[in-house]
């Protein structure tokens, strides 16, 4: 385990307003800290690995920052918004006001947001007179590996929005209006930055880059990155549309028009079905108390994504994913355009309780962990082949 020792002008904890511990674990419930540190006592080892998106310090953005740390009468720590870091834990020393971070686990444990900040500040402290002090300000979240994807995709909005608004300005999404102009949820879709719609279109584009045969060829290469990573789905997609901007029949998303409606579908039945198929392979199992199955705490009822179906239970991504990505076995192309070799509809009420069945065993050998499983390879990997080994059988009979 990583130890980051270092010392701060001051220090705070925010307790958790819901408790100490979660309701249904002996865990510790997530916290919250802030300090304020010296910039010449940042430590150098950060890991940045949970930072989903690339520094690029040439930018007006980085300029500024630069501008604001170097300055002699703005106080950075007021001005910048500071660096945010995910760890195992944090220790506090009173008498030397020294800080001790603990990182454990690199994907879930480091930078999050403000990795220009952080980055800036390691290039250019040096460069402070002599008499000139500047502090940043260090926000700390312990206890959020189960919800680590929602925290670093909430947090880092800004560049997701940018592509998503770029792409909306150049008309990149009409394929996928065109494709959803008959269904329901087709107004309910924000393309743009702040609109207020209830479904995120970097979210549909998670849901079609699983599908997208260019990138994902074999049985080998699995999708994760629609869990891990929406920016990557959001680049996907926008790449693929300039790549192939004189050439569309090529394009893998238009490709996929006949399919698409089909995926959301499918994404809608594995969600709303979810308690049913786990029921059919354990009949005395209640999948309310699956961890990190969410159940209503009053009468109302959850609605699903898309097409907003009554639900008795929300599922955790990180189950749904690697099940709707398995079904990727039963898609091929054919004179330039995607196809379903079998009804994947017919497959999940036909296999779909041993696809549940294994998704929740394999978080309880995680540790009951439902990020661990959509972000394991090694799932997608099983799940997929456990579709295409029952479409195998099929068609040997």
């Amino acid at each position: 385990m990583q130890k980051l020792k270092f010392k701060v002008e001051s220090f705070r904890k925010i307790p958790n307003p819901y408790g100490i511990f979660m309701d249904d674990t002996k865990k510790k419930a997530p916290e919250m800290i802030f300090a304020i540190v010296d910039v010449r006592e940042l430590p150098e080892s950060i890991p940045t690995k949970t930072n989903p998106r690339e520094q690029n310090m040439r930018t007006k953005v980085a300029g500024r920052i630069k501008d604001g740390l170097l300055s002699d009468h703005s106080p950075f720590f007021i001005l910048n918004r500071g660096i945010l870091l995910s760890a195992k834990d944090v220790k506090f020393d009173n008498t030397n006001s020294e800080l001790t971070i603990f990182i454990e686990d690199e994907t879930v444990h480091g930078n999050v947001d403000g990795g220009h900040t952080y980055k800036t500040i390691l290039d250019y402290r040096d460069s402070l007179g002599a008499n000139t002090k500047q502090f940043v300000r260090i926000e700390i979240l312990t206890g959020i590996e189960d919800i680590f994807e929602d925290v670093a995709a909430a947090r880092n909005t800004s560049v997701q929005v940018q592509d998503k608004a770029i792409a909306e300005l150049k008309q990149k999404f009409n394929m996928i209006k065109e494709s959803i102009e008959s269904e329901p949820f087709k107004d309910d879709i924000a393309y743009r930055e702040n609109e207020d719609k209830n479904i995120d279109v970097a979210d549909i584009l998670t849901l079609l880059y699983m599908f997208n045969l260019e990138k994902h060829d074999n049985r080998e290469k699995m999708a994760v990155s629609a869990y891990s990573s929406k920016q990557t789905c959001v680049k996907d997609y926008t790449t693929a549309y300039d790549k192939y901007e004189d050439n569309v029949e090529s394009n893998p998303y238009y490709k996929m028009k006949n399919v698409m409606t089909d995926i959301f579908k499918l994404y809608d039945l594995v969600e709303t079905s979810m308690a049913r198929k786990y029921r059919e392979v354990n009949s005395g199992g209640i999948y309310g108390r699956v961890k990190g199955v969410e159940v209503p705490k009053y009468e109302t009822k959850f609605k699903s994504k898309l097409y907003k179906k009554n639900m008795e239970h929300r599922t955790p991504k990180g189950f749904l994913y690697p099940i709707v990505g398995a079904f990727r076995a039963l898609l091929a192309e054919k004179d330039g355009v995607y196809y379903w070799k079998a009804d994947p509809i017919k497959y999940f009420e036909e296999i779909g309780k041993n696809l549940v069945g294994d998704t929740v065993e394999r978080s309880r050998t995680l540790g009951n962990n439902p990020n661990a499983v959509g972000k394991d390879t090694g799932t997608w990997k099983q799940l997929y082949n456990n579709v295409l080994t029952q479409y195998l059988l099929n068609q040997a009979e």
